[in-house]
């Protein structure tokens, strides 16, 4: 947690899922120049006059170091050869604002948490609430939903929520049958002026499906949001010299922070200047 303008944040949580290692980038720079037989791993060697077995690319994908790939990024200036390896991550707990400027970056793969199909908890508690701002309030407290870690700023930010909801209510016929599954309508009898045990039958009811599509526009940048995110070294050495700075966006700057942490030492060595 850290204080930026007078607000306290929470920051995001980050695993590296999968590396693809650099001897195959190792291969293509030597490919590039014929120079196999320079190499101080054995089993690029041995590529000059052999094609690779399954226990050689085995071995290829397993090197940790090499000193081509190192003088061609820092001397040479031959990045194409970076584009050969890739790095997921699993990221928890940004926000939709870094969402945003994440897709300024061009070459990543980026697979969102979507609010599309995972919005039903927040329109359950609104339709639970039955009026009731303070019951909506503190049920969409407890989902933990935000960046932001100031209770006041939060019940703000809820609160603003409650009157979109309600004012699209007043604009709708039938707002109910848009905000939960047509098999959950009956609870709405069972339950009436019973908040708390509404919203458990609905939550245990079937989900609405899409129900994001009619509510969106109530959540702001404010939100939560996970996602995996894959970059070719040549991406991701783009990406950290640009939000690893301190012109960035403390968000995404935090982010790209955790992200190099997670990141071995066999890639930073030749995508981040050492200071």
């Amino acid at each position: 947690m850290e204080q930026m303008y007078g607000i306290e944040y929470s920051k995001p949580e980050v695993i590296l899922l999968q590396d693809t290692g650099i001897g195959v980038a190792e291969t293509a720079a030597r490919t590039c120049y014929d120079s196999f037989s320079n190499s101080e791993n054995e089993v690029i060697n041995y590529i000059e006059n052999n094609l690779p077995d399954s226990k050689m690319c085995t071995d290829i994908n397993a090197i940790e170091e090499s000193s081509l790939l190192g003088d061609l990024s820092w001397t040479y200036f031959h990045h194409s050869i970076l584009e050969h390896a890739n790095l997921s991550f699993l990221i928890r707990g940004t926000s939709r604002g870094v969402l945003q400027e994440h897709a300024r970056h061009r070459i990543q793969a980026i697979s969102v948490r979507s609010t599309r199909y995972t919005m039903s908890s927040i329109i359950n508690a609104f339709v639970a609430a039955q009026g009731d701002k303070e019951f909506f309030i503190s049920k969409i407290l407890s989902f933990d939903m935000f960046v932001t870690c100031d209770e006041g700023y939060n019940r703000v930010e809820i609160a603003s929520m409650f009157d979109k909801l309600v004012y699209q209510q007043t604009k709708v016929e039938n707002f109910n049958s848009i905000a939960i599954a047509k098999s959950s309508l009956g609870f709405l009898s069972d339950f009436n002026n019973d908040s708390e045990g509404l919203f458990v039958a609905l939550q245990s009811g079937k989900k609405k499906r899409n129900v994001g599509d009619a509510f969106k526009h109530i959540i702001t940048d404010n939100v939560k949001v996970d996602m995996v995110v894959t970059f070719n070294l040549r991406s991701l050495k783009n990406y950290f010299t640009l939000r690893d700075s301190g012109a960035a966006y403390f968000q995404i700057r935090w982010l790209a922070q955790e992200m190099m942490r997670v990141t071995p030492t066999k890639y930073l060595d030749l995508i981040v200047k050492k200071k």
